[in-house]
């Protein structure tokens, strides 16, 4: 490499609750460049938790979030012919951005009407450690914990 990693870009808090997570998540959720449907989805979505759990709702989504966040993930590397899956600490800024994507991954394969509806299902189920997204974490977590053996090829 020769030139230096790329600066990283400040991100705009959003117009409703001033946070650059909800900023971050709604940049994923977005499709085509339609921020402005992808943020009606969002708040929506948000509204539907708090009318579900009698909480407030970005509190909500930030638990799941925090629920559906990996801590330790496999990355495979190649030892003499054989390829090891070896269990590695995730960077806090990558944690948040696995987490965002398994939430709205598995959101998009729900089966309600809306995607708001979708995505207030899977924020409620993960703020109760249930659904999908958490279930991806569950399952990376003991991939990592069987694959502690090979912890020692770590690069």
């Amino acid at each position: 490499m020769r030139k230096g990693s790329p600066k990283k870009r400040i991100l705009l808090p959003d117009p409703k609750f001033n946070d650059t997570l909800v900023t971050r998540f709604v940049n994923n959720l977005m499709y085509d460049g339609k921020k402005g449907i992808a943020y009606d989805i969002f708040y929506d979505a948000l509204a539907i938790v708090s009318e579900k759990t009698q909480e407030d709702g970005l509190e909500t989504f930030k638990k799941a979030l925090a629920n559906v966040s990996p801590t330790v993930e496999v990355k495979s590397r190649r030892v003499g012919g054989a390829t090891f899956q070896i269990p590695m600490e995730v960077r806090p800024e990558r944690k948040i951005a696995v987490g965002i994507r398994w939430m709205i991954l598995y959101s998009r394969k729900r089966n309600e009407k809306s995607m708001a509806a979708k995505l207030a299902s899977e924020i409620v189920a993960a703020a109760k450690e249930e659904g999908s997204a958490y279930k991806k974490k569950e399952d990376t977590h003991k991939m990592a914990e069987a694959n502690k053996a090979f912890s020692h090829f770590r690069f």
